[in-house]
């Protein structure tokens, strides 16, 4: 068949370093809202949305209507950083998403198309504003694969960069979890910054996410958010929110930091705010902007599709308040899926905010810890097989997670209750099927 063929063709010809091509072995041909149909004819809900990009999922109306719009206008397509009126509506409409507080006294810079451009960026930003130049990281983190953006990030094979302790309950690094947990991991922050003898120079800033995406739909406890708010401001170092994958939206508030209530100095974005297309953008306090002109460039940091993708997705998502949507709907996904876990002991933890959703599998006979009374060893085999079992069931999930053991939902923020219902109960079935060790052809889509 013609699909089979082009897969053979990408296996032969593309690098062996293509992700999800390996795990999800389908030709798209059409796509519209959560839904994908492979040039073999089969249909699949699609609940990666390139890896958190799509927030109004595939080919949304208003997302092609303003393409068209700016194709059938004559307007040029490339023009490096010149102002536009296609450039002036996206920041226009970006700053209107922002707290307030921060719009007010913020700054722009468009920078390559791709998230870890942008943290790039960020990186350079701080470092001239401070005169410094070690950063602060956290473990679990992913910031991008450039060179300092991969520094920043959990599996960076040489790092450069101070990492500290990430507060999770279900593998608390102190065996405690909850607030006491995030409390000693906020006191470790503390003693690194102010012991003079724990060889960590006055960092130019410190980057973290509100909610760990790639390190497995680890939410940051408010509360530990509002402390390193505090830790950060009082030593003068500036706080990147790397919201990549949690803005527009996704967490239920439409940037992440905002149910902490904190105010960050840098704010790094991309994925959803180019509509499908790529765009990536650092916001920032205008005190910090101590740019030398060409400073920061990039060729393609002028991209008037994206930005006229990006501006209708803004708009639509804050009109029809879909982040107050994904916040309610991801809480009757999470607590059904924990309904789940209940059912089948190979799902050691469900967790995420909004509709970023992470379950977590386990091997349930295994013993973590001497005394038993700490979570199962991670299964990044039980998670593969469930994977597989999606995608035979016509649902696409990725994994993610310290041992890609954790199976990861994010669905447009579009989903209605009816396809999220269906989601789960695929799901559901893919688990029943991995945890039995059944292998079937699947339902189709």
């Amino acid at each position: 068949m013609a699909h089979e063929g082009i897969l053979r063709r990408q296996s032969a010809r593309e690098s062996a370093a293509r992700t999800y091509a390996r795990a999800l072995p389908i030709v798209p041909v059409r796509a519209r809202g959560l839904t994908i149909e492979g040039a073999d004819g089969r249909r699949y809900l699609d609940c990666l949305s390139g890896a958190g990009t799509l927030a109004l999922g595939h080919n949304h109306p208003v997302v092609l209507e303003a393409i068209r719009k700016v194709l059938d206008s004559g307007a040029p397509l490339h023009v490096l950083d010149l102002a536009t009126p296609v450039k002036d509506a996206f920041t226009t409409e970006l700053f209107r998403t922002l707290p307030p507080e921060f719009a007010e006294r913020a700054r722009v810079q468009f920078c390559g198309p791709a998230g870890t451009d942008a943290v790039e960026a960020a990186f350079k930003l701080v470092r001239a504003a401070t005169g410094r130049s070690g950063m602060l990281a956290f473990t679990g983190a992913y910031h991008g694969m450039t060179a300092g953006a991969l520094e920043a990030s959990g599996g960076a094979p040489d790092v450069r960069v101070t990492r500290l302790p990430f507060p999770q309950d279900y593998r608390c690094p102190y065996g405690i979890g909850g607030d006491r947990g995030a409390e000693l991991a906020a006191r470790w922050t503390e003693s690194v910054l102010d012991d003079t003898k724990s060889g960590v120079p006055h960092p130019a800033g410190m980057i973290l996410e509100p909610v760990q995406g790639e390190g497995g739909v680890i939410p940051a406890p408010d509360g530990w958010m509002r402390r390193m708010r505090e830790i950060t401001a009082s030593r003068s170092v500036p706080l990147i929110a790397d919201e990549v994958q949690t803005g527009v939206g996704r967490t239920g508030t439409f940037w992440a930091v905002e149910h902490s209530g904190i105010m960050p100095d840098v704010m790094v974005m991309s994925k959803a705010i180019g509509g499908s297309l790529p765009l990536a953008v650092v916001v920032y306090r205008e005190d910090l902007d101590v740019w030398e002109p060409g400073a920061h460039a990039g060729t393609f940091r002028g991209n008037q599709l994206a930005m006229a993708a990006g501006t209708a997705t803004l708009a639509y998502v804050r009109e029809n308040r879909l982040a107050e949507r994904a916040g309610a709907l991801g809480d009757r996904m999470l607590a059904q899926l924990r309904h789940l876990a209940a059912e089948f002991p190979c799902i050691g933890d469900v967790r995420g905010r909004g509709l970023m959703i992470g379950v977590e599998l386990v091997d349930p006979e295994g013993t973590a810890d001497p005394t038993g009374d700490g979570p199962r060893p991670a299964a990044p085999e039980q998670a593969a097989a469930v994977q597989r079992e999606c995608l035979k069931r016509g649902l696409i999930v990725e994994l993610g997670g310290r041992h890609a053991s954790v199976v990861r939902l994010l669905p447009p923020l579009t989903i209605s209750d009816e396809q999220a219902s269906a989601v789960l109960d695929r799901l559901a079935d893919a688990v029943a099927a991995a945890a039995s060790g059944a292998v079937g052809a699947g339902h189709g889509a």
